[in-house]
């Protein structure tokens, strides 16, 4: 028996028809030179010979009352891997339109509760040669850093390595012994650091009312982004060179992640616009920091999250990166001041749980947490292969929840960020062209800074 981490058991408990609860990842492979029609059903079968499934890929929740998730999760002893692992063919012309169109078919279905929560999908038929690997799981068994840290354990480094591993068959990954880090060690130190959530929400609240620099939770404008969802989901990706986006960095004396958050203030704002529906007071972006260690155990979340000011109504690039690039350091450094387990449980309550609440029944209505989630996750350094496959782009795919219509998720992959957004295909209308606006908000931040 293992109890689910309470972070966890939110998850479970908030998902339904309308509100999937799983994160995925799309890869994009180039074929090595010389690789024959056969190429990609090899891999599939070569893929398939992995019977052994690690713990994480055989749980599933105990569920009682005819279906709500319990406390505890079971494991199968044996997985229908057939059933976890599939193979398809796009539609001609076999363009990367049909193969958003089908990764967003896949992204809006729900995970079997009946079996353990993932599966794999190979992609064979893009125009180009190149094929895909989506994946997803429930963000109950992962959260965005141990989902990267898989995939990159499952691919070589080199072109010449013809081995291929598997997320679902990798050994574990060496852990520091650290007894009280389980999902009772988590659960027990939660309730124990509830005494020293009062210090911690009135440092937050100073930080806002008197510095005037930091987002409190529950003061984000509503605006069409915060409205109740469908089931139905689109899928957008693309990628930008991180030369690019570190060229702005070094300029306007900021991380990379305040240059990534300007340039979705800079894209949404243009977007809101086009649409007559941009509000008056500033975007809060939520922007999730990972709190995971070496040593720390896998799978789960090990999450907390700070809101950010986006400085929509500024209309000049370089006055709105200043204003992000405040916003993070203070909601940064009060976040520093917090135990792990303080800053998970100050998170849970204030952010992250209101907002995946929200979707249940008699719990809607109350003004948004904030207005979009904005996550950069740390990705691959280095160039990745999959039996001599060039890993081309690696697009993160997340959730999007009751009054929170659109995600925003990105991750580096060697010399390129690749974003991932995800809409409510009812509520996002033309979820696309914001593409196209993250391209002119880079573009205005260049020009901003002297580039």
């Amino acid at each position: 028996m293992q109890l689910i981490a309470p972070m966890d058991w939110v998850m479970l408990s908030a998902e339904s028809r309308e509100h999937p609860m799983h994160v995925a990842g799309l890869q994009l492979y180039q074929p090595p030179p010389g690789a024959g029609p056969d190429f990609i059903r090899g891999v599939y079968e070569a893929m398939l010979a992995h019977r052994e499934a690690q713990p994480t890929f055989r749980k599933r929740p105990a569920q009682i009352l005819g279906g709500m998730p319990g406390v505890t999760w079971s494991f199968d002893d044996e997985i229908d891997l057939e059933y976890h692992l599939r193979r398809s063919a796009l539609p001609g012309p076999g363009r990367v339109r049909e193969l958003l169109e089908l990764t967003s078919r896949l992204h809006s279905g729900l995970l079997d509760r009946h079996r353990p929560l993932w599966e794999t999908h190979l992609i064979e038929g893009l125009q180009d040669g190149r094929f895909a690997v989506y994946t997803k799981m429930h963000h109950a068994l992962v959260d965005g850093v141990s989902a990267l840290d898989l995939l990159q354990r499952s691919l070589s480094s080199g072109p010449s390595d013809d081995q291929i591993r598997v997320p679902w068959d990798l050994p574990p990954a060496v852990q520091a012994s650290q007894p009280t880090n389980g999902p009772l060690g988590r659960a027990v130190g939660t309730a124990k650091s509830l005494a020293g959530l009062a210090p911690a929400t009135v440092a937050l609240a100073r930080g806002a009312l008197l510095e005037q620099q930091t987002a409190l939770p529950f003061r984000a404008p509503r605006t069409m982004l915060n409205v109740p969802i469908g089931g139905a989901r689109r899928c957008a990706a693309q990628s930008w060179s991180l030369e690019r986006v570190k060229a702005v960095k070094n300029a306007a004396d900021a991380t990379v992640n305040d240059i990534v958050l300007a340039m979705c203030a800079g894209a949404l704002r243009s977007y809101l616009l086009d649409r007559d529906a941009l509000p008056d007071a500033p975007l809060v972006a939520m922007v999730p920091v990972s709190l995971r260690k070496p040593g720390d155990p896998a799978g789960g979340n090990m999450v907390a999250a700070v809101l950010c000011n986006l400085a929509t109504h500024l209309d000049d690039p370089a006055k709105r990166v200043e204003a992000i690039k405040t916003s993070m350091r203070e909601s940064k450094r009060v976040l520093s001041q917090l135990s792990k387990t303080q800053a998970m449980a100050l998170s849970a309550t204030t952010v992250l749980g209101p907002a995946i609440l929200a979707g249940l029944p008699g719990l809607g209505g109350a003004p948004p947490t904030f207005n979009v989630c904005v996550s950069n996750v740390p990705g691959m350094r280095n160039p990745l292969h999959l039996n001599g496959a060039r890993l081309d782009g690696s697009y993160p795919m997340s959730i999007v929840l009751d009054g929170q219509a659109l995600n925003i998720t990105l991750a580096s992959s060697a010399d390129s960020l690749d974003f991932g957004l995800v809409g409510c295909r009812r509520s996002v209308p033309h979820l696309q062209r914001l593409l196209g606006d993250l391209e002119t908000s880079l573009k205005d931040l260049e020009r901003a800074v002297g580039l």
